[in-house]
């Protein structure tokens, strides 16, 4: 065995550990935390920029705590809303390649190596997730959720997505041919809805919990 690719491994364990003992140690005292995730590609100009500031503006003023990635596009734009608000805003950033840098709009930053502890954090301390228009990764994000909350890996919560006629498709796809060959449960179809306007985000998380 080579002795420096049997070390490297080793230290990666370490440093594995560190993130998340990071991670817990600085967001164990978040309460009424929502993550919100999308593109980063989105622009200041774009309307799910724009719906993503008031979603984070209007969580922040009923008193929930924001969680993003921390880096541009919809993540920028919903710790800004809440900065507007003068709420608690958290980036769970990720250390990639081309370097995604910290928006300016963060409270807590919180800075990962590997995406699979990112997404613990996200998960852990969330009471419920609003999912924007997004590329490959928002993707992961979503469908990941729904399976943990699915085989009840981790507790239910509700999932958002903003956008139908960005989401309406994949949803349509869901039910013809998972939900059709019997893949999933008609009950699965209710683990996420649609909407349209940030009020509407804020709304189906609170009435999940008055249920």
């Amino acid at each position: 065995m080579d002795r420096n690719i049997y070390e490297s491994d080793v230290w990666r364990i370490f440093r594995i550990m560190a993130e998340f003992v990071e991670g817990f140690d600085t967001l164990e005292k978040t309460k009424n935390a929502v993550t919100v995730w999308g593109s980063a590609r989105v622009k200041e100009n774009d309307e799910w920029y724009k719906k993503a500031v008031e979603t984070g503006k209007i969580l922040a003023e009923k008193g929930y705590t924001v969680i993003t990635g921390g880096g541009p596009g919809i993540m920028e734009a919903a710790n800004r809303g809440a900065s507007l608000a003068n709420g608690d805003s958290i980036g769970i950033n990720i250390e990639l390649p081309h370097e995604q840098k910290p928006n300016p709009y963060i409270k807590t930053l919180i800075s990962c190596r590997y995406f699979f502890t990112r997404k613990v954090m996200f998960v852990k301390y969330a009471k419920g997730f609003i999912i924007f228009p997004g590329g490959f990764g928002t993707l992961d994000e979503f469908t990941e959720t729904i399976t943990l909350i699915q085989t009840e890996r981790i507790h239910k919560f509700p999932v958002v997505l903003v956008g139908s006629d960005y989401w309406k498709g994949l949803a349509e796809w869901i039910e013809k041919n998972a939900l059709g060959r019997n893949y999933i449960d008609s009950e699965d179809m209710k683990i996420f809805c649609i909407v349209d306007e940030p009020e509407d985000t804020v709304r189906c998380i609170e009435e999940f919990y008055k249920k």
